[in-house]
């Protein structure tokens, strides 16, 4: 039987305490990441919406660093929006920058009306080399 590893990137923010779960759990080469949000280290969102989803990319890349992976070994990826219709420009935009290039992970993106304070959140699973 698989056992699952909690994994906490370096500088660990305030949510994971707050709301008691794990930023990911290893099972044996997979990393299943937590939706990750534009929190910074305190919790709080990143007040701007282009600032709160590069820091949410930046806080699931610190996470995917804690077990030496990086976004080119994500498989699948599954984004959460508030406002999908007014924020989809900013979030490709971004996401751009942070997925390189092809073959690119699946994505699916979901929109919501309540992601506790936040406007996106970003959860994937990896493999991890």
């Amino acid at each position: 039987m698989l056992q699952r590893e909690a994994i906490f990137p370096a500088h660990r923010h305030a949510l994971y305490e707050a709301h008691r779960y794990s930023a990911a759990i290893r099972s044996g080469d997979l990393l299943f990441v937590s939706g990750q949000v534009g929190s910074r280290e305190d919790g709080s969102p990143e007040p701007v919406f282009e600032d709160q989803v590069r820091r949410a990319f930046a806080n699931l890349r610190a996470v995917l660093a804690a077990v030496g992976c990086t976004l080119d070994d994500v498989v699948d990826v599954t984004t959460f929006h508030t406002n999908p219709a007014q924020q989809i420009d900013t979030v490709m935009a971004v996401r751009s920058t942070e997925i390189g290039d092809a073959p690119y992970p699946n994505w699916t993106a979901v929109g919501v009306n309540w992601l506790a304070g936040f406007d996106f959140e970003i959860k994937v699973v990896a493999r991890i080399p």
